[in-house]
């Protein structure tokens, strides 16, 4: 640009020389225009240098803008590449989402179901454990009951054994007196025994009547005054008058008749020997049982006999058995 001013000046210098007719106000305005042009030539030429500067500078800036367009071409190719991957992932996790979402799901229900099952087998497990426990309730009252019931009766029996154990020891000392106040007529076909706790006083018909008879002899009659006077001091007593006959039939056209009628009055008239020898007729009775309890079938002198039965009143015992 410099060296083209100076060309245009020159030759402007050598017109105005060749025309001769250039003043010094031409020449100085000439001059004037070229110092302004070559003012002008100078600012263009700065404003040049400036201009290629930031070309360069842009082109540095175009070439940085390319190599990171080429790489951020690059990177996005890449990052295409990974978000493919990425958003393939995403599908299998999805759909790895919805497995575990289907079995999960079913596996849900499968523990819904079982729990319910297991609450319905707890709700069952506790109805029988209550059952049970009411049972046991219940089994525990009746076992205090039946504990209470069982001391109760266990008094009882030992009241009752107590009563028992004074019958037989009152007994055997009625049958030790009577043995003894009748010991005379031990060998005449009397006898005397105790069994469970009653005293039998068995007299031989032979002692106390003559055959067929239903008349007491003295001799019978001292035997029953000697009993009745060890009888008549006792309380409590029960006596029972059993008349026996053998089998030999009794037929006759008068009383007695029969064996039943000789059995039953022999038994009535040693009550009224009994009575009046001192027995008080509330503890008495008569019986007969004619020939159907035999003491020996084979010795009919044996079977035909006198029984008295003497037994303590059991209206004590027979009120702890009612009691029961």
């Amino acid at each position: 640009m410099k060296k083209n001013t100076l060309l245009i000046s020159a030759a402007i210098a050598t017109l105005a020389l060749l025309n001769g007719c250039v003043t010094m106000k031409q020449f100085d305005e000439v001059q004037m225009d070229l110092d302004r042009i070559a003012e002008e030539n100078r600012r263009l030429t700065l404003s040049n240098q400036d201009g290629e500067i930031e070309r360069r500078e842009l082109a540095g800036r175009v070439d940085v803008l390319t190599e990171a367009n080429a790489q951020l071409a690059q990177d996005t190719t890449r990052l295409g590449r990974s978000l493919n991957e990425a958003l393939q992932d995403v599908k299998k996790l999805e759909d790895l989402n919805d497995v575990l979402t289907s079995e999960s799901s079913s596996r849900m229900a499968a523990i819904n179901e079982e729990n319910r099952a297991l609450l319905e087998e707890l709700s069952k497990n506790r109805a029988e454990l209550q059952a049970q426990e009411d049972d046991l309730l219940q089994l525990n009252t009746d076992l205090n009951q039946r504990e209470a019931e069982l001391a109760q009766r266990s008094q009882r029996v030992q009241e009752l054994e107590g009563l028992l154990a004074s019958r037989d020891a009152a007994a055997e000392a009625l049958r030790s007196q009577l043995a003894q106040a009748l010991l005379g007529f031990a060998d005449k076909g009397l006898t005397v025994e105790q069994r469970n706790g009653k005293v039998y006083v068995s007299l031989e018909a032979q002692l106390l009547f003559p055959s067929g008879s239903t008349a007491i002899n003295a001799e019978g009659k001292q035997a029953l005054k000697d009993l009745a006077q060890v009888v008549s001091t006792q309380s409590n007593l029960e006596i029972i008058v059993e008349g026996h006959t053998d089998t030999d039939q009794l037929r006759s056209g008068t009383i007695p008749r029969n064996n039943w009628e000789l059995s039953v009055l022999r038994s009535t008239a040693v009550v009224e020997i009994l009575t009046s020898a001192g027995v008080t007729p509330e503890a008495l009775s008569a019986s007969g049982r004619s020939e159907y309890h035999p003491v020996d079938p084979d010795d009919k002198a044996r079977n035909r006999r006198i029984e008295i039965v003497l037994a303590p009143n059991l209206d004590a015992l027979f009120d702890i058995i009612r009691a029961e």
